[in-house]
């Protein structure tokens, strides 16, 4: 099978169309799948072969992300035939792992959205739902492992209601019933089952915890503790602080908000503190850190510039995954309009209870989507943030179709997403950073912000990184950038 697909077209304008075609390594005949007809879809290849190797299995998602079909390939013929279509008025989430063979071959499990949140649905072969498996208001993770012979299904949920975030295992059998969850402690739990199914390994920890490593029945039951870390030595030695976990209302005063606040290792709560907002926003991923370990590419920035004598944090607005299909479809259509209402009401909650943060000093670091959001919290809200550095930042979301619809039905909402009309907002100070072979925000973008900036007479600093993609080249290119990062915020915020 050969893949060749545009996945980041800007709105509006033609996707080249992907084949699929099928070859046999013994004859090389080749054949191809039929696709449909209707133009502008995208597809993928997988879940791949069915177990007995009749069919071939593959997605096929429309171009606005609202019809997901998945369909089924006759190797001999190319003829295909609909197993499921899922449809959603807004977006559907990408197909991921949405998929899970039973052994038998003859049934699935299939991850949906379809009454709000992300459940497990059991399906036949044929596409006919048997029923569904995990019903209530907390979204599904991921099928870690199915015992067929004992009728269990094993996965992970945000099922906590006083915790939202913390990943727990559960199981329930193929009957929907006897729901059960498996681990206790608090945090986030990654768990991996023996070949047998009668046993799993249980890693948890928290953002302030060291991780645990257990060994447990399939039931749950404790059968042994075998290892477990200590952060003795980073406090003893370098004074390590743990993260604080907080939970503050959105703009709107309802909606409950979490994250992380990082302090310098050398605290001081009758001090004041400068204040950063290391920001992603984008509605692919949650990133505030839930694991000792669990830093996300580039916010590993938020606690290495606490320590530079910075109160830092993390907190996920409003339109972001791992929580209600309501909670994120906020921003359907209204990318820009909701994100930095939301940190700055939520820098504003932290403030009312931490003297220690002195909101005459604030700044905001992000990349990519963290990028375009740092330079629009400069020009939305100039007077909560004083500086922002923003890395590979885009200017708009000309290629975010799936979460902004067709633009000849969204030209308003895709003209407030941009940048570029807001450049005579600026007050602040703004290092903007961008490689010049950035494929997945183009440098074309960070000099259309500099032409807007500078038609607007507004003052900026720039640094161009010479033959550099989206994520930096680890070594001496990602060393320049990120000491780049700290002299601005450190000259300008001065800690």
């Amino acid at each position: 099978m050969e893949w060749k697909q545009d996945y980041n077209p800007r709105a509006g304008e033609h996707i080249p169309q992907t084949e699929l075609y099928i070859i046999d390594t013994v004859s090389r005949q080749q054949v191809r799948v039929e696709t449909g007809e209707e133009p502008h879809y995208y597809l993928y290849a997988y879940p791949g072969w069915r177990p007995d190797g009749s069919e071939l299995m593959f997605w096929k998602m429309s171009r606005y992300y609202q019809k997901l079909e998945l369909l089924a390939a006759n190797p001999q013929t190319g003829g295909t035939r609909i197993i499921l279509t899922e449809t959603q008025k807004t977006f559907l989430e990408g197909v991921g792992e949405l998929f899970t063979w039973l052994p038998d071959g003859k049934r699935f499990l299939w991850l949906s959205e379809r009454d709000g949140w992300r459940h497990l649905y059991l399906y036949d072969v044929d596409g006919t739902l048997i029923r569904p498996l995990t019903p209530g208001a907390f979204p599904v993770s991921e099928v870690v492992s199915v015992d067929e012979k004992s009728g269990w299904v094993y996965f992970t949920a945000h099922a906590d209601p006083q915790r939202l975030y913390d990943t727990h295992l559960y199981r329930v059998d193929l009957e929907g019933k006897r729901f059960t969850q498996l681990t206790e402690a608090t945090g986030q739990h990654e768990i991996q089952f023996a070949p047998s199914k009668q046993f799993f390994l249980d890693r948890h920890s928290t953002v302030a915890r060291a991780p645990v490593v257990e060994l447990r029945s399939a039931d749950g039951t404790l059968l042994q503790t075998l290892s477990k870390a200590s952060a003795d030595a980073l406090v003893r030695e370098l004074k390590w602080i743990p993260p604080e976990e907080f939970v503050v209302k959105a703009a709107d005063g309802r909606t409950d908000l979490y994250g992380v606040l990082y302090k310098p290792y050398d605290f001081d709560p009758k001090k004041k503190y400068p204040v950063i907002d290391v920001i992603y926003g984008g509605p692919q991923s949650s990133v505030v850190p839930k694991s000792f370990t669990d830093y996300p590419a580039y916010y590993i920035q938020a606690p290495a510039l606490a320590q530079l004598g910075f109160i830092t944090f993390i907190v996920d607005a409003r339109g972001t995954p791992e929580r209600s299909k309501a909670f994120r479809d906020v921003i359907y259509g209204n990318i820009g309009r909701y994100e930095i209402p939301d940190h700055v009401s939520a820098l504003r909650q932290l403030a009312e209870k931490r003297a220690y943060l002195d909101l005459s000093r604030v700044g905001i670091f992000g990349h990519s989507r963290g990028g375009y959001f740092t330079v629009r919290a400069l020009l939305l809200a100039p007077d909560v943030y004083h500086v922002g550095a923003a890395s590979a930042a885009r200017v708009d979301w000309d290629s975010a179709e799936a979460f902004m619809g067709p633009p000849d039905k969204n030209k308003e909402g895709y003209e407030y997403a941009s940048n570029l009309r807001l450049a005579d907002k600026l007050n602040g100070k703004l290092l903007l950073i961008h490689g010049t072979s950035d494929e997945s925000a183009p440098f074309s973008h960070n000099m259309r912000m500099v032409d807007a900036l500078i038609h607007a007479g507004k003052r900026f600093d720039l640094i161009v990184m010479p033959e550099q993609p989206h994520p930096f080249s680890q070594g001496s290119a990602n060393n320049y950038r990120q000491e780049a990062i700290r002299r601005y915020f450190q000259e300008h915020l001065k800690p």
